[in-house]
């Protein structure tokens, strides 16, 4: 008898061993169909930067399987990259993950076996479909009339924020899984805030605290941390420059004439920074010239620093959509001291000052904006 239960018990250690280390694998499998590629590669993601880790050619039925050893318990990013599109995973150790795609890896991808996977894939849906509903309405822009242009930069202007909406919303009600945490860095062109330099304080917070909770270990936490605070210290010296007079710029206009900042004084001035090499400057361009027609002769001025790195990209800009007011470039792009000057971390970005040379106002747009004027120009 005490033999029986000696090899019952070895037999019993054996499979706990072996499920132990089946436990720690993970494995990917599925079929692509319907692009001319035939090899699939993944990707690991880290804090140290990407590389390729293992590859596979697809069979003649398009299918594929990875197997990866001693994955950690707390989710870590991956892409599954097929015909140059990066379908993203948060792979956990055990999983058995299905990614099927048909045509556009990245557009018409499934996903199941990872719950984290798949909420990455439910928030990629809404997001890319924005972004390419975006560019096709700025493509019709330059060779439309003005009342098109007029169209559609309100139709710019309703996508992108449908767009925010749906991601802020996708953050805060998944703020607890990773997937929030890869949302929260997603960026339209041209953006490096979420919502505005304020407002992402509050996400990256919330986001951090619940995750904390849930995965404590995760190295994407020391990440959050760090962002959290460098945007506390950004927002300490925003503070410290709105509690005085504005700081004065000077730059080059089209013609080489150095124009300074100062030269505006008396005036309510929008110091407006942009970038012709962003894609989304007619939309704004365009809203913002209707409201500098409406309050130019009450005393309004525009001053815009172009963060671009391009003579021609920047001049062709402001030539073609006629600006009428200041505008300035130094060639230097995010590394322009004028933008250092005013902490500037997303395009496009804004400061209004007004007539005593106080800063009063940022990131106004649109209907804020001309609500402020009417109040500072009646």
């Amino acid at each position: 008898m005490k033999n029986f239960w000696s090899k019952i018990l070895v037999v019993a250690v054996a499979v706990a061993v072996a499920i132990g280390c089946r436990s720690n694998d993970v494995e990917i499998s599925g079929r692509f169909v319907g692009m001319n590629s035939k090899m699939v590669y993944l990707e690991e993601m880290s804090a140290t930067g990407q590389h390729i880790v293992d590859s596979v050619a697809l069979d003649n039925n398009g299918g594929y399987r990875f197997k990866i050893e001693s994955v950690e318990a707390t989710p870590s990013l991956y892409n599954v990259i097929y015909s140059s599109e990066r379908v993203p995973l948060l792979i956990s150790r055990g999983e058995k993950i299905e990614l099927n795609a048909m045509g556009s890896a990245l557009l018409n991808y499934t996903v199941s076996g990872s719950k984290e996977s798949e909420l990455l894939r439910k928030f990629n849906k809404e997001f890319i479909s924005g972004q390419l509903e975006l560019n096709r309405t700025i493509q019709n822009y330059p060779l439309a009339d003005e009342a098109t242009r007029k169209q559609l930069s309100q139709r710019y202007n309703a996508i992108y924020h449908d767009i925010k909406r749906q991601q802020i919303s996708f953050i805060i009600e998944n703020k607890e899984h990773l997937a929030s945490v890869y949302a929260l860095y997603q960026r339209l062109p041209g953006e490096q805030h979420l919502s505005s330099a304020d407002s992402d304080l509050i996400y990256y917070r919330t986001v951090a605290d619940a995750v904390s909770e849930n995965y404590p270990t995760s190295p994407f936490l020391l990440t959050l941390s760090n962002d959290i605070a460098r945007m506390e210290a950004r927002i300490s010296l925003m503070n410290s420059i709105e509690s005085r007079s504005y700081p004065d710029l000077k730059g080059s206009d089209m013609y080489g004439n150095e124009v300074a900042l100062s030269s505006l004084e008396g005036n309510v001035i929008l110091v407006d920074f942009w970038s012709a090499e962003a894609g989304n400057s007619n939309a704004f361009n365009a809203e913002l010239k209707e409201i500098y027609e409406e309050f130019e002769a009450k005393g309004f001025r525009v001053y815009q620093v172009s963060a671009d790195t391009s003579k021609a990209t920047w001049i062709t800009a402001v030539q073609q959509q006629r600006l009428p007011w200041v505008s300035v470039c130094d060639f230097k792009g995010e590394y322009s001291p004028m933008l250092r000057t005013y902490n500037v971390r997303k395009l496009p970005s804004n400061f209004l000052i007004d007539s005593k040379g106080e800063i009063i106002g940022k990131d106004l747009y649109s209907n804020a904006l001309k609500r402020k004027l009417e109040k500072l120009l009646k």
